[in-house]
């Protein structure tokens, strides 16, 4: 068997004075926001944004509305192939924390939240598209997202995730458009109504690779569902103030990035499906260049396929090949 990799965990305070590292991955949504002339100003409206979606969520013994605050960190994750201290940066997700002023306790919120990874904007940007470039009918290639599926399960296994977090990660990121979502009779207090669809999404697929459930919820005054990929159980594995804090910072990452489904003026509907060229929503105040994000996306991809891909190819395909759901990672 291989040996198993090692992981190093690093974190930073998202807050209006923070700066992306130059191992960030600049398509990243915070760091997306900490660009530009309005930095600051797109950082402190965001977690504005962020504080009172939480306080409206909880709204119980919260007559004011202020009583919670949400910390966020970004968890780097570096990983070590080779086992000689050089790193490649393999995923960033975010670490909720919630403050509450009337207790003047901090109550840990949960892992995961957004989720950034340098090898799927390669098998996304340049492994899918190059694979499909002389097709007549899209397919996947061999073993798609099986690489970055097992990465992240041994992440997951490892003593740098067990000592740090208490609890399985949940990602929560925005339907697809490409899928038809059908409103459910099932309703949870904090997570809303439940949508099902007939089928999964690639991303769905890509990220059960990852051994990630997904369900689709659309919280209370909300406009539509989001997606919530999770181990265990989602409803009863978490507290009420842990799903509000992502869905708080989650769902104002969405209002920003896809306001045409996160901030429509009107709800979505029985049988829903999302659209990116619908016209009647509201924008935030916060400047955000999305053409932007999808030209470096091909960038970072062609970046990881040059410094990760293929100089450990021989490595990770030996790894990968021994690899199950029982390895024990480092």
């Amino acid at each position: 068997m291989s040996k198993a990799f090692t992981f190093t965990i690093k974190r930073i305070r998202f807050d209006e004075n923070y700066r992306p590292s130059d191992n960030t991955r600049i398509t990243t949504n915070f760091a997306n926001l900490a660009r530009g002339e309005r930095r600051e100003e797109n950082l402190r409206n965001t977690l504005k944004m962020i504080d009172n979606r939480f306080n409206a969520l909880a709204h119980w013994d919260n007559s004011k509305a202020d009583r919670y605050s949400v910390e966020l960190d970004i968890i780097s994750v570096d990983i070590d192939v080779e086992g000689n201290g050089e790193t490649f940066p393999t995923i960033e997700i975010l670490k909720t924390n919630i403050v509450d002023h009337k207790t003047n306790k901090r109550i840990e919120g949960i892992v995961g939240n957004n989720f950034s990874s340098y090898v799927r904007d390669y098998d996304f940007s340049v492994l899918l598209p190059e694979h499909n470039k002389d097709q007549a009918k899209f397919s996947l290639p061999e073993n798609y997202g099986e690489l970055h599926g097992k990465i992240f399960k041994s992440f997951l296994n490892s003593k740098s995730y067990k000592d740090n977090f208490s609890k399985s990660p949940v990602i929560c990121l925005s339907v697809s458009t490409t899928k038809t979502y059908h409103r459910t009779a099932n309703q949870h207090p904090v997570l809303g109504v439940e949508y099902q669809q007939d089928d999964y999404s690639l991303t769905d697929e890509y990220f059960a690779k990852m051994g990630l459930k997904v369900r689709y919820f659309m919280p209370p005054n909300s406009v539509a569902p989001l997606a919530f990929y999770h181990h265990g159980d989602l409803l009863s594995d978490y507290t009420y103030l842990e799903l509000i804090g992502t869905i708080s910072t989650m769902e104002t990452f969405q209002k920003i990035y896809r306001p045409e489904i996160y901030n429509a003026n009107s709800v979505a509907a029985q049988c829903y499906q999302p659209s990116l060229n619908y016209q009647d929503f509201s924008l935030t105040q916060i400047v955000y260049d999305r053409e932007e994000r999808s030209r470096l996306a091909i960038e970072q991809g062609k970046w990881t396929e040059e410094h990760f891909i293929k100089p450990y190819q021989n490595i990770l395909e030996q790894w990968a090949a021994s690899y199950t759901d029982k390895t024990e990672a480092a």
